[in-house]
C-alpha cells in the first residue's frame, strides 16, 4: 500500500518532527539566501531582446539580465515583447549589473499565495515533483508552480540520491511567512496514510461493511479496486458464484462496483475483496428448487475439450461432461455438437449445493441407441457397418449408432489373419451378429461365418471311419491338434493317442489316425489313433480266420485311399 521504495521510519522519528522544524526552516533560508539576495518581487520593463538574453529595467543603474529561456514556451516562442512589464526577482549581481529571474518571481508569488491560504488546522497534502536538491534536502514543485522544501530526513526514500525527478505526495509541516518557506514531509504523509488505511481495513474486515469502490486495473487473475484510497484485489473466483470468470468480459476500468472485504494479509499487506459476497448466494435457493432427474433449459456459456459449462441463470453454472453429450462414444470435441449461446434442454444428474456442483446430461434426453438396436436387430442377422476403431485384438464396427466388436478370430477361417492387416478405419464391412449381451450392452460380430466353412467342405468328401494322415500343428496337455487340410484342424485327445506318448511327439510330425467325429456345422473334427490300432487288430484277426488268407492291406485298402 505504500509507494515503491518507501522507507519505513520509526514512531520515535515521527514524534521528533516538530522538534526539527526550526532547523528545517533555517536550512531552507540558507538555501534561498543566494537566490533571493534579500530582494522582493519587482516589476520591470523589457527594453531589449537579443538571441540569448533580455534586458529588463528594474529601476537600478543598469538593466537586469534575464535569460531568454525564462520567457519562451516549450516550442521556443517568446511569451513577451519589448515594452512589456513583467515581474522579476533580483537573484544577484555580476559586474554591478543585476541578474533577474521571471520564473523565480512567479514561484515566490505562488508561495505567497499558498501561505496566505494555508490553515494549519487542516491536514494539507501536496503532490509535486522533486526538481532539485541542496545541502539540506530537496526542492519540490507542484503543478501550480509553487515551490516546497523537503528536508532529507523527511524524504523517507530508500535511495535519496535517486529521488530527483520522482513524483511524490507529502504533508505540510510548517510555513514561514517571513522567509516565504514551506516545509513538507513525505515521511509524515506515508505514516499517516498507512495509519488511515489500517484503520479503514480493520473497520471493513470487522464490520463486513459493503462499500463502493472504483476499478483501477483489470488483469487475467482479477481486478484491483480502490476503496477510500486502499487498493484491494477481487480475485476472479470472487466475482461470480458461477466460478472463475474473465473480469474483462464483465467490467471496465474506472467503473464503480460494490465490494466487501473478506481477508487481509498483514505480512504481505494484501487486501482481498469480493463482489459475490455482496450478492445473495443462489445455491441457497436452488437446493430447494432442483432435484436429480429434473429437466431444465440452459444456455451454453463456455466450451472446453473435456466438456461444456452451461448457465442455468442466477449466476449458477452446471457442467455437461463430454461423455454426457451424446451416446456416441467417439466424440472428439464438444464443439462438434454445441456452440456458445445455444439453448438446450438437459437433465440434472447430480446436485451438491455444499460443494457447489451441478452436473447435467444431454444424452439422457435422447433415445438410447442400444435400445433402438434391440428393436431392430437380433442374433443371426447379417448387417452392414462402418469400422470406427482398429485394435490389436480386433475392430469396432458401428451399426446404426451402436458399436459391435469384430474379433480377430472372427474375420476369417485363416487363423493368421488380423483386422489391422486387412481393414481400415471408415471402411464398410458386412458382418453377422453372433451374440447380443443385453446386460452389458455388448455386441459380437463375425465375418467368417458369412464365408464357406472349410470343415463343411472337408466333410463332403470324408466321413467317420476314414483313415487320414495329417501334420501335428500344436501340442497341448489334453491332446494334439492336427492339420488335415488348409484351414482344417482336428483334435486327437490324449486318451485317443493309444500307444503314442504325448511328450515324444513333435510339431510338424506326420500322424496317422481315423476320423472318430465330424460336424461341419460346429466346425469340429476328432481323430483317434487308438481306434485305428483296434481296426488294424481286427483286420489281422479276420485275415487269420479266412481261408483265402487275405492280407491286412487287402482288408483296409479302400480306407487307405
Amino acid at each position: 500500500m505504500a509507494e515503491v521504495n518507501d522507507k519505513v521510519l520509526s514512531n520515535q522519528e515521527v514524534n521528533e518532527n516538530e522538534e526539527h522544524v526550526e532547523d528545517f526552516a533555517a536550512m531552507l533560508e540558507e538555501s534561498f539566501k543566494k537566490e533571493t539576495s534579500g530582494e522582493n518581487i519587482v516589476e520591470g520593463t523589457i527594453v531589449e531582446i537579443n538571441d540569448s538574453i533580455a534586458l529588463v529595467d528594474v529601476g537600478k543603474k543598469s538593466e537586469g539580465v534575464l535569460q531568454l529561456s525564462e520567457i519562451t514556451d516549450s516550442e521556443g516562442n517568446l511569451k513577451y515583447k519589448v515594452g512589456d512589464t513583467i515581474k522579476v526577482v533580483i537573484t544577484g549581481y555580476r559586474n554591478e549589473r543585476p541578474s533577474v529571474s521571471h520564473k523565480k518571481a512567479l514561484k515566490k508569488e505562488k508561495i505567497k499565495e499558498f501561505i496566505e491560504n494555508y490553515n494549519e488546522e487542516n491536514d494539507t497534502v501536496i503532490e509535486g515533483k522533486v526538481v532539485g536538491k541542496n545541502r539540506g534536502g530537496f526542492i519540490v514543485d507542484n503543478e501550480d508552480g509553487c515551490e516546497f522544501f523537503l528536508p532529507r530526513s523527511q524524504a523517507a526514500y530508500r535511495d535519496v540520491n535517486a529521488l530527483v525527478g520522482k513524483k511524490i505526495k507529502a504533508k505540510v509541516l510548517k510555513v514561514d511567512k517571513d522567509s516565504g518557506s514551506i516545509i513538507i514531509s513525505r515521511k509524515k504523509f506515508l505514516d499517516d496514510d498507512r495509519k488511515k488505511k489500517k484503520e479503514l481495513i480493520d473497520r471493513l474486515i470487522e464490520s463486513e461493511e459493503i462499500v463502493e469502490g472504483v476499478i483501477k486495473k483489470i488483469t487475467t487473475y482479477g481486478m484491483f479496486v480502490d476503496i477510500g484510497g486502499v487498493d484491494g484485489l477481487v480475485h476472479y473466483s470472487e466475482i461470480s458464484y458461477k466460478g472463475p470468470v474473465n473480469p474483462a468480459t464483465l467490467y471496465k476500468e474506472g467503473e464503480s462496483v460494490a465490494v466487501k472485504a473478506i481477508k487481509y494479509d498483514k505480512e504481505k499487506r494484501h487486501l482481498s475483496l469480493s463482489i459475490k459476497a455482496v450478492q445473495e448466494d443462489p445455491w441457497e435457493n436452488i437446493k430447494d428448487q432442483l432435484d436429480v432427474g429434473d429437466v431444465i433449459k440452459v444456455t451454453v456459456s463456455n466450451i472446453e475439450p473435456y466438456g461444456v459449462f452451461v448457465d442455468i441463470g442466477n449466476d449458477i453454472e452446471g457442467f455437461l461432461h463430454i461423455s454426457e453429450i451424446s451416446w456416441d462414444k467417439n466424440i472428439k470435441n464438444p464443439k462438434e455438437y454445441l456452440n456458445i449461446d445455444d439453448e438446450i434442454d438437459v437433465e440434472v444428474i447430480e446436485i451438491d449445493p455444499d460443494s457447489r456442483r451441478l452436473r447435467v446430461s444431454l444424452k439422457n434426453l435422447k433415445p438410447k441407441p442400444f435400445e433402438e438396436f434391440l428393436q431392430k436387430y437380433k442374433t443371426g442377422d447379417v448387417v452392414k457397418g462402418v469400422i470406427t476403431t482398429i485394435t490389436n485384438f480386433g475392430a469396432f464396427v458401428k451399426i446404426d449408432g451402436v458399436e459391435g466388436l469384430l474379433h480377430n478370430e472372427d474375420i476369417s477361417w485363416n487363423r493368421n489373419e488380423k483386422c489391422k492387416d486387412i481393414y481400415e478405419v471408415g471402411q464398410e464391412v458386412e458382418v453377422k451378429i453372433t451374440r447380443i449381451d443385453r446386460e452389458n450392452e455388448k455386441i459380437s460380430l463375425s465375418v467368417k461365418e458369412l464365408l464357406e466353412n472349410p470343415v463343411q467342405v472337408y466333410a463332403k468328401s470324408h466321413k467317420v471311419g476314414d483313415i487320414v494322415t495329417g501334420k501335428i500343428r500344436d501340442i497341448k496337455e489334453f491332446g494334439v491338434f492336427v492339420q488335415l487340410d488348409e484351414n482344417v484342424d482336428a483334435l486327437i485327445r490324449k486318451e485317443d493317442l493309444g500307444d503314442l506318448k504325448l511328450d515324444e511327439l513333435k510339431v510338424g510330425d506326420d500322424i496317422e489316425s481315423v476320423i472318430d467325429y465330424i460336424d461341419g456345422n460346429r466346425n469340429r473334427i476328432r481323430l483317434s489313433v487308438r481306434k485305428l490300432a483296434r481296426m488294424k487288430e481286427k483286420a489281422m484277426l479276420n485275415e487269420i480266420n479266412k481261408e483265402d488268407k487275405m492280407t491286412l492291406g487287402d482288408i483296409i485298402q479302400d480306407q487307405l485311399k
